[in-house]
């Protein structure tokens, strides 16, 4: 594995745009959460990694999405069992066959990718521009309005609750607390970032 400042700066080769960079470091943030409370505290820095590098080919290869990531990531050296688990959020959303999520990383990658750019949405339109004042009852009204954060995938984020034996409202509650949980770290490294520019 490379460092966490190597993995940043391996993202930012790839991706220019803010709002990327932001979602990877919202996931790096909710993995690393979720790795607590699922009780893999020992993992959290490589769950969060994974989070961070998920979308590293987005920006530059839309249409080989997972394929591309795989690729660099080889290159880097990573772990077969780490490039696995990144490709598998694209799980029935890409061209390439993807491996289907197992381990509960996987899933968890999987369900919150979605859901974390639906609860990101819904928070820049409150006032606070912040999760911190989210409530579930928020999100199910935005959940339910497809036109809200179209590009936002329910079917997937269903998916991944029912790929977790998870209800909805437990999947929206617990993606809002792990958004909180990293919301100030996330602002501090974009506004350092904007800096930097």
């Amino acid at each position: 594995m490379i460092s966490r400042e190597e993995a940043w700066k391996l993202l930012k080769k790839y991706n220019k745009e803010e709002f990327h960079l932001q979602h990877a470091l919202t996931l790096e943030g909710t993995m690393r959460y979720f790795a607590k409370e699922e009780g893999y505290g020992e993992e959290a820095d490589y769950w969060a990694m994974a989070g961070l590098l998920h979308d590293l080919d987005f920006e530059l290869y839309p249409d080989q999405h997972c394929t591309k990531t795989q690729e660099i990531l080889r290159e880097y050296g990573f772990e077969e069992k780490f490039i696995r688990a990144v490709a598998s959020h694209g799980y029935g959303l890409c061209t390439e066959p993807l491996p289907q999520p197992e381990h509960t990383m996987e899933k968890i990658l999987f369900a919150t990718d979605e859901l974390t750019g639906l609860i990101g949405a819904a928070a820049r339109m409150r006032p606070s521009k912040s999760v911190m004042d989210m409530e579930v009852s928020s999100i199910k009204k935005k959940f339910k309005d497809k036109k809200f954060a179209g590009g936002c995938s329910r079917d997937v984020i269903k998916q991944g609750a029912d790929m977790l034996g998870w209800e909805l409202d437990k999947l929206f509650e617990e993606t809002i607390m792990a958004m909180r949980s990293c919301e100030e770290s996330v602002n501090l490294e974009m506004d350092k970032q904007n800096i930097e520019q």
